[in-house]
């Protein structure tokens, strides 16, 4: 393996953010000039039906040159959704009665005629027939 492949490979400084099913991996890593520049990857965890987990990640390269403008640009666009909807999370599944969307296309799914109760229903004898 190279020395580039080396330090690619390498964390020179390194920070995690666990957040629910999210870790945010904030990497330093050098270039092959030997410049630094910063490496961002969003790990999820998903499970399957048989209990065993899986990660997706995506990651984002940003480089020097691009520091000032994208700091500008996620301060404002943070500063926004603050002013805006204020800190507090306002999401369906932090409420008590949270159900998932899937069981909201569930209960979609049933026609009226599902959802009556058994007094709807006729008796009758196969007896008569």
């Amino acid at each position: 393996m190279s020395d580039y492949e080396m330090m690619d490979k390498e964390e020179i400084y390194s920070k995690v953010l666990r957040a629910g099913r999210r870790t945010y991996f904030f990497d330093v890593r050098a270039t092959k000039a030997g410049d630094y520049y910063l490496t961002i990857t969003e790990s999820k965890k998903f499970t399957n039906d048989d209990g065993s987990f899986h990660y997706k990640k995506h990651k984002i390269y940003l480089y020097k040159e691009d520091f000032t403008e994208f700091r500008e640009i996620l301060a404002e666009m943070t500063d926004y959704i603050i002013n805006e909807k204020g800190e507090e999370v306002i999401s369906e599944r932090h409420q008590k009665d949270y159900k998932r969307e899937d069981d909201f296309v569930a209960q979609e799914a049933k026609t009226p005629e599902d959802t009556k109760g058994t007094d709807s229903f006729t008796d009758i004898s196969f007896d008569d027939i």
